[in-house]
């Protein structure tokens, strides 16, 4: 489980790039979201190769459809709140979301240190933003109504996706029919938005980057911590994104962190360890 839980973490790093890379592109929030799902999507998509239609099933489709709307959800919540709130709330509330389903779903009870330490890791978050003195708008309930159903659409989909491949599914071919199916589904948004922003040399560098580094690569990357780490841990360690996105914002660019967004990403990394280090000796004791 140990190179699994790296796998999971090795994809959080690559999302939380994702908001620096997006300040290189002069398009809408939605349209870049677009572009990053096709491109992302359909590179996911070629490589799962046949592999793909053996994976296609009914619930994988609809948890294509989640990816998608998760998507539309983040960006009308972060439209409401600020980026810095609508961010959080639906990160945040993610791995809550994914332990309550899988233990619905598969009757897994999370166990009570990864209660404590996603609790904890979501305080971490938490302190983050509020070191970073975010103000919300005006329509902020419907902004965190919206950042709740996107971790609960990204929940779901991450479930339904784990579930696929413990029961023998290929995760590539799993990601495959997820981001491929939503590659589908956002190209009309993608087309209607306008696509001429990505003739800047800059802005195709950067949606490229987006499509392939912190979708393909990272969903692969997330796909194959799936197969020994439960969903739940992954939904956890997930929670790193932020922190990259933290830190970058600190030595790219140039942003600065009060002490208690210190304190925060101090008790996030600490809370990603605890939730880690339990699979790696489970893993060891199964071995025995």
């Amino acid at each position: 489980m140990r190179n699994g839980s790296s796998a999971v973490v090795g994809a959080s790093v690559l999302w939380g790039t994702a908001g620096t890379a997006g300040l290189l592109v002069s398009a809408d929030s939605v349209a870049l979201a677009a572009a990053r799902l096709v491109i992302g999507g359909t590179a996911l998509a070629l490589l799962a190769g046949v592999g793909i239609r053996q994976a296609v099933r009914p619930g994988l489709l609809l948890a294509a459809v989640a990816v998608a709307a998760y998507q539309l959800c983040f960006f009308a919540a972060v439209g409401r709140t600020g980026v810095a709130i609508g961010t959080v709330v639906a990160i945040g509330s993610g791995p809550v979301f994914t332990g309550m389903l899988s233990w619905v779903l598969h009757g897994r009870r999370p166990s009570g240190r990864w209660t404590v330490a996603t609790t904890a890791a979501v305080c971490g978050c938490a302190a983050l933003i509020v070191g970073g003195g975010a103000q919300a708008g005006g329509r902020v309930v419907s902004g965190v109504a919206f950042a709740l159903l996107g971790g609960l659409l990204y929940a779901f989909y991450a479930v339904m996706a784990a579930r696929a491949i413990e029961g023998g599914g290929q995760s590539n071919a799993v990601m495959g029919v997820l981001f491929g199916g939503a590659a589908v589904i956002m190209l009309p948004v993608l087309l209607f938005g306008g696509v001429g922003w990505l003739v800047e040399p800059r802005g195709l560098v950067a949606v490229l980057y987006l499509g392939l580094g912190t979708t393909a690569v990272a969903y692969f990357l997330y796909g194959r911590g799936l197969r020994t780490t439960p969903v739940a841990t992954a939904a956890t360690l997930a929670l790193a994104e932020p922190a990259v996105a933290a830190l970058l914002g600190l030595v790219v660019l140039g942003e600065r962190l009060a002490p208690i967004s210190v304190a925060g990403l101090v008790l996030l990394a600490l809370s990603l360890v605890a939730v880690a280090v339990p699979e790696r000796e489970r893993a060891l004791e199964s071995q025995a």
